[in-house]
């Protein structure tokens, strides 16, 4: 027989309390506008709830091998059918529908007695994450209402090869120089695309409306060079507002930085750890200076409309294309390190940089360091975010004026002046 000492059984009636109390928080609040007796259940029915839960589970534990689980299990059943009764008389009374709250008062009874019975930590992170969807209630509608049909297709052919297909994948390398993993390579595209998702639901929700530096920052996350081409051409049509457009192009590049250590601190912490202070170095330069031009052309005002309108970035065809980028980039790399050394690598990283900086970034995570040497590796990133740069720079320049390029040239300078000194002065954290 499973024997829990007086002080246990005390200390877990007590998480099983503070559970049930937390989701009765949200509850009450969520009807404080309605008059006592109104109110379907509140923090006290809820914690009420809970602890009866952890009560049968006390029960349940003293009689483990004696039909315990059984009796508990009944228990739940009676208290789900009571709940429901009475929920089906107040949908009766209001003229309403909805079974949230029937749910949220079975979770507070089955996390309870799986706080006495079971682990009262995961009981605790279950009783937090059921809050948390409970108080997101409008926030997630909105979204609904937002979300496309494409978007919904694009979302759901995405999962279905990450949850069906990946784990069938081959998780080993089937080239034969070693460098393309199917298993891999399609956790890192689909890395990649759910990054970009972030920042295209980001846009979704918040809008345009907030101004140039919201735009370009949440266009970042989604891709840095379309974001600073959207902001070149409305540099090119609105010569007068080319300060506050340059800031929005800026934002975005600030965003890059991060981005990348992001999906690098996933593949590879080690590396991206390295890599942390030049990467943050470019990417606060171009905050400030993005910061900077904005507050210069703050007279301008904010804009309507919706300066950056980007596909969905899980667009099924977008992340096949990604895949095979990045498969070309690993098996070029992994040649040209070979053969090459770190002169390959950095030839590499010019080239492949001007169109993408993910795929080269990844690869080095990936194999750079047992081929080239983590110092070497780390300057091959930085080289992808030089080529990146400069080729954004000249695509401004192209599409929206010389002061639209000046800008940016002058801000890249800084801000790749910070990473390469950062990288140099900053000493590697001991252990790696």
């Amino acid at each position: 027989m499973y024997e829990l000492g007086a002080a246990a059984l005390i200390q877990r009636l007590a998480y099983a309390l503070a559970i049930g109390l937390l989701i009765g928080l949200e509850r009450g609040w969520d009807a404080r506008a309605e008059q006592e007796g109104e109110r379907t259940a509140g923090v006290r029915t809820h914690g009420l709830a809970a602890l009866l839960g952890g009560v049968w589970g006390a029960v349940a534990l003293e009689f483990w091998h004696d039909a315990g689980v059984v009796a508990l299990g009944l228990s739940f059943l009676l208290f789900g059918a009571a709940m429901a009764v009475f929920r089906y008389r107040e949908t009766e009374h209001d003229k309403t529908f909805g079974a949230t709250s029937v749910v949220a008062m079975m979770l507070a009874y089955a996390l309870g007695a799986l706080a006495v019975v079971g682990n009262e930590v995961a009981a605790a992170a279950g009783a937090v994450a059921t809050t948390i969807l409970l108080a997101a209630k409008g926030l997630l509608h909105e979204w609904v209402q937002k979300l496309t049909w494409e978007e919904l297709r694009s979302g759901l052919v995405l999962l279905v090869m990450s949850f069906i297909l990946l784990p069938v994948l081959p998780n080993r390398a089937i080239d034969r120089w070693g460098a393309v993993n199917p298993h891999e390579l399609w956790l890192m595209t689909v890395l990649i695309a759910a990054v970009s998702f972030s920042g295209y639901v980001a846009v979704k929700i918040v809008g345009y409306r907030r101004g140039i530096a919201v735009a370009g920052m949440a266009g970042g996350l989604a891709s840095s060079t379309a974001t600073t081409a959207a902001m070149a051409r409305l540099a090119a049509e609105n010569p007068k507002d080319v300060g506050v457009l340059a800031a929005g192009a800026l934002f975005a590049n600030a965003i890059m930085g991060p981005r990348v250590l992001a999906i690098l601190s996933v593949v590879n912490p080690a590396f991206g750890l390295r890599l942390a202070a030049p990467l943050i170095g470019v990417g606060v330069v171009y905050l400030l200076a993005g910061g900077f031009l904005m507050w210069r052309g703050a007279a301008s005002g904010e804009r309507e409309g919706n300066p950056v309108a980007g596909a969905n970035p899980l667009d099924l065809p977008a992340v096949l294309k990604f895949g095979a980028l990045l498969a070309a980039v690993m098996v070029l790399s992994k040649i040209l390190t070979t053969f090459a050394g770190s002169s390959g690598a950095y030839a590499l990283a010019l080239v492949s940089g001007v169109a993408d900086v993910d795929a080269i970034s990844l690869s080095m995570a990936r194999h750079g360091e047992q081929e080239v040497g983590w110092t070497a590796a780390a300057f091959t990133v930085l080289l992808a975010v030089l080529s990146n740069t400069l080729s954004k720079v000249a695509m401004a320049w192209a599409m929206g004026g010389t002061a639209m390029g000046l800008r940016l040239l002058f801000a890249s300078i800084l801000a790749l002046g910070a990473g390469v000194g950062a990288l140099v002065l900053i000493p590697t954290p001991q252990g790696l």
